[in-house]
């Protein structure tokens, strides 16, 4: 490990895209060329370094988000950089994956596949990455696919993602004739000295004279970009205007500060299994920012939380820490990956974990390299690292010095939208399920665990049906618990749409102290997403300050179970505004279960209905199939939004209910003879027809 390295010399960067873009090949590229490893692993072989689970490696896709570290220099930047790279998974059940990467890093290389354009899994990384102000630059790969097509993938980031998008390389030739790039800022051409083999290992790139079919096109997309480019800099705009040659040197520090900006985004296209690679390593380390060049990072004081606490990218600022990930390892148990905004912390020291008030000691230090550990003894500010021995630290927890402590903004992450019941085999395996699913949950904030009070079932709920399946298949793996699962439920969630008042008794006279809570409640729909707001609107003591908060428990409590078919009230706004107390008989109890009659009561008589989630759904299919799929999904009452080409097939974008997508895949594959695919994401919960209300009741009462 070089010791020697500068902040202004390290990378933190993610890797990001739809599933199938080809980010894992990328990756795994990008370690052979800065001599991480010696072999590349392909993915469909389920040979690749970064793809190290099981599960991984059979189903050919990315699971966990798996950190890396590498080192790399480049013409411009003599100096050695480090380059901290997270592989993160492009299918939207892992989104959680996705979202805490992003939280952590200062950059990000979104990933295309040149024969599909934008794809509705790029859009969903593309407004994370935005909502974290995370600077990126776009990479078109697999020009060299049947169906590479370069301008409708560039025409599609720009029209789908930002406009503000502008080439720095061509292609030279795409799909078969694929042979090389043009590299518009240095206006060189390359092609891969073996052409007939791009891919090989024992490859390099020869600079030759930009082929004259592309002159035009390239001089005229590179005046483009530098036009856009010299805005972020004023002395070379003025040098420009005056029609002076900008330097390569010039143009490059211009595309830099456009780039940290966040409001350009530079694009690249290759072969992404080849060496063209090295080239957009030289530019994530001439683009892409240092943890000098991200703005200080804002907390607030744990005491006081109107106070903000700044925090700089320095090793003597005060040590301040997010973790963002945690991992179970079977060698040294719970890995916390974390990220060191500011100072510095050793191995074996105690640190606080603000979020949650405590200490924790902090045991050893790891650097990860997908799997395989390399042990540290310090860690400081700009790095990525693993800590061993931390108890009590979750997803979202701030680390930091005891003697100055901050709360850093948490991450949030989006509620699951489909259940399992889950049950053991045998007994014996009982007591190791619930130990399994506890350390899964703690890995996973968007696995959530339950237990239905009625039928006594484990209920395991989750952002998709391959979501769900992993986390069973892990629990077989790696815990070694066979389990039994049910049939897939959506979770419905139910609102009202009226105004309501009501009121809750509670009197108990027993021999001696009895029990008396008396409340009067208004309840009202808030807007969807919302949540559930409770409000104090007690006056003059009618009801003492000691007993509100027993009044929303019991309010809380009661939206757990609704009305209609029993599942959480959301999106409702409840008001306590009157009630009676009585000297000696009232206690929190009391009032906790008054509140509970109350609210329930209120939510009859305020016109409650049933939520579904609602998928947006994007199919892709073979011209021949589009009539039957589009008559399949606006049979699943399905809204089609939009149809567009999209290379060689036909995509339909549609908003459907969950609740009818069970086992699409297989009724998408008959349907195209195995040539249609689709991604399906959440987008929103809507009211369910009454109807089907009406089958939903039924089907729970049985």
């Amino acid at each position: 490990m070089n010791e020697n390295i500068t902040l202004d010399k390290i990378r933190n960067i993610g890797i990001i895209a739809h599933i199938d873009a080809g980010k894992t090949t990328v990756t795994e590229r990008i370690l052979f060329y800065t001599g991480k490893i010696h072999k590349i692993g392909e993915v469909h072989e389920g040979l690749a370094v970064m793809d190290w689970m099981e599960q991984e490696r059979e189903r050919g896709i990315t699971i966990t988000s798996a950190a890396t570290t590498c080192f790399w220099k480049t013409d411009e930047n003599p100096d050695t950089h480090r380059i901290n790279i997270i592989d993160t998974p492009g299918h939207v059940d892992f989104t959680a994956e996705v979202e805490r990467s992003l939280r952590v890093l200062d950059g990000a290389v979104v990933i295309f596949d040149g024969k599909m354009g934008v794809e509705p899994q790029s859009e969903t990384v593309w407004r994370q990455a935005d909502k974290y102000h995370v600077p990126r630059m776009c990479f078109i790969n697999k020009i060299n696919a049947l169906g590479g097509d370069f301008n409708m993938s560039y025409n599609s980031i720009r029209e789908r993602l930002n406009p503000n998008s502008y080439a720095i390389f061509l292609p030279i030739g795409e799909s078969s004739e694929h042979q090389g790039i043009v590299d518009l800022v240095k206006n060189k051409a390359y092609i891969y000295a073996k052409i007939d083999d791009p891919t090989s290992l024992e490859n390099e790139l020869k600079e030759i004279e930009i082929p004259e079919n592309l002159k035009d096109k390239a001089s005229q997309m590179r005046q483009e970009m530098i036009e856009k480019v010299v805005e972020y800099d004023d002395g070379l705009m003025e040098k420009y205007l005056d029609g002076k040659d900008l330097e390569t040197k010039e143009i490059i520090s211009a595309l830099r500060k456009a780039t940290l900006s966040g409001n350009f985004f530079p694009v690249f296209v290759a072969d992404g299994r080849s060496v063209s690679v090295t080239k957009i390593l030289d530019y994530v380390v001439d683009l892409l920012p240092s943890p000098l060049d991200v703005p200080q990072v804002i907390g607030m004081d744990p005491k006081n939380e109107e106070v903000e606490i700044i925090r700089k990218a320095d090793e003597s600022e005060p040590f301040t820490a997010l973790a963002f990930k945690i991992a179970t390892d079977p060698f040294v148990g719970t890995l916390t990956f974390f990220r060191v905004y500011a100072g510095k912390v050793t191995a074996g020291s105690y640190v606080y974990n603000a979020s949650k008030n405590q200490k924790e000691r902090l045991g050893r230090i790891v650097l990860m390299h997908a799997n395989h550990r390399e042990e540290i003894k310090e860690i400081s500010a700009g790095e990525i690292g693993a800590a061993v021995g931390l108890k009590d630290t979750t997803t979202g927890d701030t680390l930091c010095s005891i003697e100055k402590p901050v709360i850093l903004e948490s991450i949030n992450f989006p509620d699951p939208v489909i259940s399992v019941a889950i049950e053991p085999k045998t007994k014996a395996d009982q007591e190791k399920m619930g130990i399994a699913l506890q350390k899964l949950a703690q890995e996973d904030p968007t696995f959530q665990i339950s237990t239905n009070h009625e039928t006594n079932q484990t209920i395991i709920a989750g952002m998709g049906e391959l979501h769900l399946e992993i986390l069973v298949d892990r629990m077989k793996r790696e815990f070694n618990v066979g389990a039994d699962v049910s049939a897939p439920q959506v979770a419905y969630k139910e609102t009202i749409e009226g105004n309501a008042q009501a009121e809750g008794k509670y009197i108990r006279q027993t021999g001696g102290r009895g029990q008396y809570g008396h409340v009067l409640l208004k309840i009202e729909p808030l807007e969807r997403g919302t949540g559930f707001e409770f409000a104090n609107e007690i006056k003059g003591g009618i009801i003492p300050q000691e007993f509100i908060p027993a009044v929303q428990k019991g309010v809380k409590e009661a939206l757990q179970k609704g009305v209609i078919a029993g599942y959480p009230l959301v999106d409702v706004r409840v008001a306590l505004y009157d009630g009676s107390y009585h000297d000696v008989d009232s206690s929190e109890l009391a009032f906790q279960i008054a509140g509970s009659m109350a609210v329930q009561e209120a939510v009859r008589k305020a016109s409650p209905i049933l939520l579904e989630p609602i998928m947006k759904i994007e199919a892709t299919t073979p011209d021949n199939y589009f009539g039957d799929v589009m008559g399949d999904l606006s049979s699943k009452r399905g809204q089609i939004e939009e149809t567009s080409e999209r290379g060689l097939v036909k995509a339909i974008d549609a908003k459907v209910p969950l609740a009818e997508m069970f086992g699409y895949s297989t009724t998408l594959r008959s349907m195209t003879q195995g040539r249609g695919n689709y991604s399906m994401e959440f987008d929103h919960y809507a009211p369910v027809p009454k109807n089907i209300t009406q089958n939903i009741i039924e089907g729970k009462s049985k």
